[in-house]
């Protein structure tokens, strides 16, 4: 019989059990041989010692910390949340380093898409800070605190934000599904070295690519007018991704329109004529797609240029349907091979000219057209500023996400029933961009959204003084709403008004009621469990009276049972959706958790008795935990053992 720890999962040690995995001979006496390694690898061992890497310092301390196990939690906070009994939204208040290591059992391989906005190292944004000894001690010292800005003028500038980064990447890797992706934005401040950091966390052969986001206009250039940011985007691996496509709203429109017009037109000519007045008049609510608006007997399509743009294209005849001469062909040759020209013609899809003098052009049909994800966008996020305002009443975020963008990644990246991840969650645009996506594509895809609470007044005494009058509305919204001065609290009420506004503007389309526009909120705590008293002791009633005191007050003051069923969760990879239903049997209360096709049961009351084990296995329960103090009589723990193994049901204490 297992006995679970309390303790999140051991990345190292999963790490090791892989390794052996793959490579038992590489393993001496419990060990690697990291050169026997390197040859199975192909790699031999050379003299030269020079070798490419990207180091500084303090990386072998963040990799240490990635991999160091939590004894924290997540408790729960039902009042803070929004339609508890059915929501699969996460909003998780904490330090994201702690609950990516929480989240590592529940969610290992089920996420399909993370975004984060981190600090970009601006010099006054903040850095958040680690403590190897003790995270969540950590943690909940400086909880309510301000976080400390970075300034160009502290002797670790970079190092301080690579520490930062590092092992909170290494963690969110562990997370995406294999065809799962992360998007990140930055900027020019850390956009080389945190490129080199994502090569080697998520491999160079995993880069998809860097998406330019013209986000605003810099009135006050010195040399260049910076007017842009980046997202990076890298996939865990890129050889089980989806082609990423979609249809075109652009594209459905301009369909939309022939359509009318066939019916009222008999000949292409004429169909085409109004199309193309259509178009024109429409272009700015069309751009991108303004060119298919040629039209013959087959519908509208675009004559596509066949000439390649640089030497070494196709060269084969074509001949000429009219005058039955060979074509004249492009300088550098065709783009495309004989047999597809072929293939053209046969359909009708290409388009002559009145002679050979003429250079054939495939016809490409605006129905085959599907929008891609592009490497460059022009958002302007001073909308979604406004936005916001609107919400509050009053400006409470300075250039918050844009949602359009972020929808736009989230359609693209995700479908239907996929966990999307924000740990840097900011103004909480993640959650809405969530809610647009999935109304658009009448989907379900879930959030988890981590967010360090920071202290709004704290942050005013440091802020400067363009930031204070935004920071002073912020505080004075909280205040008129009786809610803490948190930048969570903040995004919290964002997320609320912003669903609720989304239902309204969409209360008429077939389905709406379904939209998920709620979140369970958990808070990152230390253990719920009363830690043992380590104080050395040759009492022996002492130890005695310990362990009697142990059994009664198992629990940290202030918590619940139901907080230590939601710690058991997370310590033994349930995932923090599923609904949990307190049940009686013969007197005893306990917990049952409803994962789809398999059940669990959670009991933690003293002096169970053999009438409640009896009763529980009744039930259609695959797992069951107990607590140690269910058990004070030995005889009724190997009996519980002996009914439950002969079901081939598995039984854990905790």
């Amino acid at each position: 019989m297992d006995k679970m720890d309390g303790m999140t999962m051991d990345i190292e040690q999963a790490n090791v059990e892989k390794m052996r995995e793959i490579f038992p001979e590489v393993f001496a006496d419990g060990k690697i041989d990291f050169d026997k390694l390197q040859g199975l690898l192909g790699h031999y061992i050379a003299d030269d010692k020079e070798k490419y890497s990207f180091s500084w310092k303090g990386k072998a301390d963040s990799l240490r910390l990635a991999q160091k196990r939590s004894t924290g939690t997540l408790r729960p906070c039902k009042e803070e949340s929004k339609n508890w009994d059915t929501t699969e939204n996460l909003y998780i208040e904490g330090d994201n380093l702690e609950v990516l290591k929480l989240l590592q059992s529940s969610y290992l391989n089920s996420v399909k898409m993370i975004y984060i906005d981190p600090p970009y190292n601006t010099g006054n944004d903040f850095v958040y800070t680690d403590d190897f000894a003790d995270g969540i001690a950590h943690y909940k010292e400086v909880t309510g605190q301000a976080t400390k800005s970075n300034p160009e003028t502290a002797g670790r500038y970079h190092t301080n934000w690579l520490n930062m980064m590092y092992p909170r990447l290494k963690l969110a890797r562990n997370l995406l599904t294999d065809d799962g992706v992360i998007f990140i934005s930055i900027d020019d401040n850390e956009q080389a070295n945190l490129k080199k950091i994502c090569d080697e966390i998520f491999l160079e052969d995993n880069y998809l690519g860097t998406i330019v986001w013209q986000s605003a206009t810099d009135n006050n250039p010195t040399q260049i007018a910076v007017e842009h940011e980046y997202i990076l985007a890298y996939a865990k691996k890129k050889d089980k991704l989806p082609a990423w496509t979609r249809k075109s709203k652009k594209v459905a429109k301009i369909i939309d329109k022939y359509n009318e017009l066939k019916r009222r037109y008999n000949n292409s000519s004429e169909i085409e004529k109004n199309l193309r007045a259509w178009i024109k008049a429409n272009s700015k609510e069309l751009k991108g797609v303004t060119h298919y608006c040629f039209v013959d007997e087959k519908g509208v399509y675009y004559p596509g240029n066949s000439s390649n743009t640089r030497d070494g294209g196709y060269r084969f005849d074509i001949i000429h349907p009219l005058t039955k001469k060979v074509c004249a062909k492009p300088d550098f040759g065709y783009r495309w091979k004989e047999e597809t020209f072929l293939e053209a013609a046969k359909n009708g899809d290409v388009e002559w000219g009145d002679d050979e003098t003429t250079i054939p052009k495939i016809k490409k049909r605006i129905e085959t057209v599907e929008e891609q994800l592009k490497s460059y966008y022009y958002e302007d996020n001073r909308a979604w500023t406004a936005y916001l305002t609107k919400i509050f009443g009053k400006k409470t975020f300075d250039n918050p996400k844009s949602v359009t963008l972020l929808k736009r990644l989230v359609q693209f990246a995700s479908t239907k029933g996929d966990i999307v991840i924000d740990f840097f969650s900011g103004s909480g645009s993640s959650a809405q961009a969530i809610f647009e996506a999935n109304i658009e594509d009448d989907s379900n895809r879930k959030f988890i959204l981590v967010q360090l609470p920071e202290n709004l007044d704290r942050n005013y005494e440091q802020a400067d003084s363009k930031a204070k009058p935004i920071l002073r509305n912020a505080i004075e919204f909280l205040s008129s709403i009786n809610r803490p001065h948190y930048i969570t609290e903040l995004a919290k009420e964002r997320i609320r008004r912003a669903g609720e506004k989304i239902k309204e503007e969409n209360k008429d389309k077939e389905g709406i009621e379904n939209l998920d526009i709620g979140f369970k909120v958990f808070k990152l705590d230390s253990s719920n469990l009363v830690k043992w008293d380590n104080t050395p002791t040759t009492d022996e009633e002492e130890v005695k009276n310990r362990i009697r005191q142990l059994s009664m007050d198992y629990l940290v003051g202030g918590r619940k049972d139901l907080d230590l069923v939601y710690e058991i969760m997370l310590k033994y990879g349930l995932s923090l959706i599923l609904p949990v239903e307190e049940r009686e049997f013969d007197g005893v209360s306990a917990y049952i958790i409803n994962s789809p096709g398999y059940k669990v049961l959670i009991c933690l009351e003293p002096n169970i008795t053999m009438s409640a084990v009896e009763e529980m296995d009744k039930e259609p329960i695959g797992t069951y935990i107990f607590a140690d103090r269910c058990f004070t009589d030995a005889n009724i723990l190997s009996n519980t053992e002996e009914i439950l193994k002969k079901k081939d049901k598995e039984m854990r204490l905790f």
